[in-house]
């Protein structure tokens, strides 16, 4: 048996990662505030959590790991995928709890799940992966998206960390940039005035050329290369690299 979490299950990439695993037989554990409309079945279980919310992420995760870890899987991998992009706009627009909630979410809550998982899976499973779902963002200047810049820059340094902790017998733990998807993240992107959003254009063009990728397609190609496949202890993978 092979069990996976993936959070942002709702639409997405993530939807698309769980339906991926599911179609090959690997039980999953979906976490978000809702579950994506095409996920069901005995091999699926969808966990309601609100990943702003992280002080409830230990009570309300432990137990479907420790399901997981006694049923004895072959590999388990855990996917930090839930992400917001707002708060967007320039320094002295944004209001102080929309900076912590951007936080809470795309840093905070990752790193609580990843040290949920090193607790719960310390040993007792050979093949054991954290997959930190990250950005072009973390080293790419977007004006008016600096919070989303910084903590995927976070989640980046926050990987090299882990991998550092866990060595080259732990949990493996990389990040991922998934390249440039067509989702709803997207979609409010380039639907954003340039006065509030100076790099609106820059999206619209992704769209405008047709350079947007299909989640399904980028699942599949990730689930090959990214969760089956042998990787690198740390390393930052890019959509190039599937």
């Amino acid at each position: 048996m092979q069990a996976a979490m993936i959070t942002g299950v709702s639409r997405g990439l993530g939807e698309a990662l769980a339906a991926e695993l599911l179609a090959r037989g690997w039980n999953v554990v979906g976490v978000g505030r809702k579950s994506g409309a095409r996920l069901a079945g005995a091999r699926y279980r969808f966990v309601e959590l609100d990943l702003a919310d992280v002080g409830k992420i230990d009570a309300t995760l432990s137990a479907p790991l420790n399901d997981i870890r006694i049923s004895h899987p072959a590999s388990v991998v855990c996917i930090n995928n839930a992400a917001v992009a707002g708060p967007v706009g320039v320094a002295g627009r944004l209001t102080a709890h929309a900076i912590a909630a951007s936080f809470e979410i795309n840093l905070a809550a990752p790193a609580a799940i990843a040290n949920l998982f090193c607790r719960v899976f310390a040993d007792g499973v050979e093949d054991r992966r954290i997959i930190n779902v990250s950005s072009g963002a973390a080293q790419t200047v977007l004006p008016g998206s600096a919070m989303y810049c910084a903590a995927k820059a976070g989640l980046e340094m926050l990987t090299r960390a882990l991998a550092a902790e866990q060595g080259a017998k732990g949990v493996r733990v990389i990040a991922l940039r998934p390249g440039i998807l067509d989702t709803d993240m997207q979609a409010f992107m380039r639907s954003q005035a340039e006065d509030v959003l100076p790099t609106a254009g820059l999206f619209k063009g992704f769209h405008e050329r047709r350079q947007l990728v299909e989640p399904n397609v980028a699942a599949a190609k990730i689930v090959d290369k990214i969760v089956l496949a042998r990787i690198e202890q740390g390393r930052t993978y890019s959509y190039a690299d599937l």
